[in-house]
């Protein structure tokens, strides 16, 4: 098992704050790990490059040397849908590219984190999504739930999107995103109930998701 791809039931749940927590994790056990956001769409101007500050924050955990462009080869400027933010820039998202990117990183490195955009569907083009891109990596998949009101559908409908893929669930993370959620606890008893997959964190409610509390919740073994 060379790394994971880490996928998400929405936008915004902690899909980074995982990557980077395994990032640290793989580098401390004495692995040469590589951080990949091979999309994004959300960037500021950096020395004349458009850069994603979540890529810039996996950059620098990886511990391998990699460029920006290594990192993030596909970035947009605002903060919406990647084939949205494609077409209005004149621009398309091509899959080969985006796998030769991570095959350069696999070559120097013994594990890779891989992060997607937005969530397991998210489209890239007229006819292929982050799915498609997860599929020809072949990494098994971690999912990172956001724990608020609609998640319980939300989950099991991207728990069956990716064993439908043919890929392997490694496990899930519950993320509390709603302060003082309904039912919480039930919630995440319903979601382990039904998810075929081990529970790798349940992390409470924080004031935001760039935390890095995330990790101290973590249970690794569970991927062992």
């Amino acid at each position: 098992m060379s790394g994971f791809f880490i996928t998400g039931t929405d936008t915004g749940v902690g899909k980074t704050e995982l990557a980077l927590a395994l990032t640290k994790y793989f580098a401390a056990h004495g692995k040469h790990v590589a951080a990949y956001k091979p999309v994004a769409a959300g960037a500021e101007p950096v020395e004349g490059i458009w850069q994603n500050e979540d890529a810039q924050r996996l950059r620098q955990v990886a511990n391998i040397e990699q460029s920006y462009a290594q990192t993030n080869p596909c970035c947009f400027a605002p903060a919406i849908a990647p084939h949205i933010a494609a077409r209005e820039s004149g621009r398309s998202i091509a899959l080969q590219p985006l796998i030769q990117g991570y095959e350069n990183l696999a070559a120097h490195s013994d594990c890779q984190i891989v992060e997607g955009a937005g969530g397991w569907l998210v489209p890239l083009n007229a006819t292929q999504d982050m799915s498609h891109l997860a599929v020809a990596l072949q990494l098994p998949v971690i999912l990172v739930i956001g724990l608020r009101l609609g998640c319980i559908n939300h989950a099991l409908l991207s728990v069956q999107a990716i064993k439908a893929s043919g890929l392997s669930l490694a496990g899930f993370v519950l993320n509390s995103l709603q302060r003082d959620m309904p039912r919480e606890k039930d919630n995440i008893c319903s979601l382990k109930e039904r998810i075929d997959a081990p529970c790798m964190a349940v992390v409470p409610w924080q004031e935001t998701t760039k935390s890095p509390l995330m990790v101290d919740y973590l249970d690794m073994s569970v991927l062992n």
